[in-house]
């Protein structure tokens, strides 16, 4: 595969950017080579600057739902665009996209717009606590919620260790008001409540784990954090980031039943626009500036191109049948999968949860992070590569997920899955 060109502009990018790229992972550090620069998209599949043809399960991390370059999206951008790219003041268009979001979610009664998750999620624990007047926050290893300071923090000794900061730049005063569970672990969760029963706002949780490749809640799970953060006084906030839209239309939380205090939107809700957004109980937002004391501000937050995206990406999902077709597709993927995986007998196991999915080459059960860093990450670099190699584009890293979009047809599904067998035995 020539990726001549690409080879090129990476080196030129080293120049000018650290490491190359504008967001770390982008840069093959955990599979090696060099990342393809890619030129354009349409539905289900991207070209590099080589000129290379990808099925494409990336989907830009998540927000993808629709595939690239669709008309409807394209065509509300092009027309937002048309009458101005930014205002800095109200526009109708985030009055309708927020109507949407709070239509679709059950327990979202107001939302504010922002321009990523990582403000969502910055902006949404800065709300339980002063909605609470408490300080600490609990999050759970391997769970990512952006880059802000107290949530870049890694698991300590214990389950009461506060967190260590996992990134320089972070004070340890700052993390140390995160404390940190174990995913899937109740346990760890009642042991901090024990430890800290009036100091603990809120806990923050992706309802299916996304950033250590899709680990799904176990039994009871979601339910036991909502029963404890209700004992406790403390809010339930549930990052749904990467799910919300993406596993149904009324996200993780529809899919489970179970009702968040604060939610945390971002990727499909910007249809491939940078949007973020935060949401929750009436009385919880407004605590929110201008209407309470905690300030929250954004130049861009709004922009007229980005909810325009976001309100066609959302109202194409209104159509019916469109969340059994990702669910037809994702099966037919990963029960493909699987039963490549099983012919070459490579030990594997793929979790699903509606059309986002990750490979382990892991026997599994993968539940936890503990089970997921058992994963052999040597393996899947070499697999990856032969993917890549054979016209198919995962996320390049053994933890993280892939996506199915409404783009990707039967053919695309069956090509992978060939490409996918040819791939293990190169890889071997």
């Amino acid at each position: 595969m020539n990726l001549s060109r690409s080879e090129e502009l990476f080196s030129q990018a080293q120049q000018y950017i650290p490491g190359g790229v504008n967001s770390p992972v982008r840069s093959f550090r955990a599979v090696g080579g060099t990342p393809p620069f890619i030129d354009r998209a349409q539905g289900a599949r991207v070209w590099d600057v080589d000129g290379n043809e990808y099925i494409d399960y990336l989907g830009s991390w998540g927000p993808l739902v629709l595939g690239h370059a669709h008309p409807a999206v394209v065509d509300a951008v092009k027309k937002a665009a048309e009458g101005g790219t930014s205002f800095g003041a109200p526009v109708e268009q985030e009055v309708e996209l927020a109507r949407l979001i709070c239509e679709a979610l059950p327990s979202v009664d107001m939302v504010r717009l922002v321009s990523s998750g990582t403000e969502a999620c910055m902006s949404a624990i800065r709300m339980a606590r002063a909605f609470t007047g408490r300080d600490k926050v609990i999050k759970f290893s391997g769970c990512y919620h952006g880059h802000a300071d107290g949530l870049l923090v890694k698991a300590g000794s214990g389950a009461l260790t506060h967190g260590v900061p996992t990134s320089a730049g972070v004070p340890a005063s700052y993390a140390s008001e995160t404390l940190l569970a174990d995913y899937n672990d109740l346990a760890s969760v009642e042991r901090l409540f024990a430890a800290y029963p009036a100091d603990i706002a809120g806990i923050i949780v992706e309802p299916v784990a996304g950033n250590m490749g899709v680990v799904l809640p176990s039994s009871g799970f979601l339910e036991g954090l909502r029963k404890l953060t209700s004992q406790h006084g403390a809010l339930l906030i549930f990052d749904e980031v990467i799910t919300g839209f993406r596993v149904s239309y009324s996200g993780a939380q529809g899919l489970y039943g179970i009702k968040p205090d604060v939610t945390c939107l971002g990727k499909i809700i910007g249809g491939g626009l940078p949007v973020g957004a935060y949401g929750g109980r009436q009385d919880i937002m407004e605590v929110v500036a201008p209407l309470g004391p905690m300030y929250q501000a954004g130049t861009l937050s709004g922009n007229p191109l980005a909810v325009a995206a976001g309100t066609a990406a959302l109202k194409e999902l209104q159509r019916p049948g469109v969340y059994e077709g990702l669910e037809a597709l994702a099966v037919r993927l990963t029960e493909g999968l699987n039963g490549v995986f099983s012919r070459q007998e490579v030990p594997s196991t793929i979790n699903r949860a509606g059309s986002m999915f990750t490979g382990f080459f892991n026997p599994g059960p993968v539940q936890s992070l503990a089970q997921v860093e058992a994963s052999d990450a040597a393996r899947h670099g070499r697999y990856f590569h032969a993917l890549l190699e054979r016209g198919v584009y995962t996320a390049p890293s053994q933890f993280e997920a892939g996506f199915v979009s409404l783009a990707h047809t039967e053919g695309d599904v069956d090509q992978t899955i060939t490409a996918a067998e040819a791939a293990l035995k190169a890889s071997a």
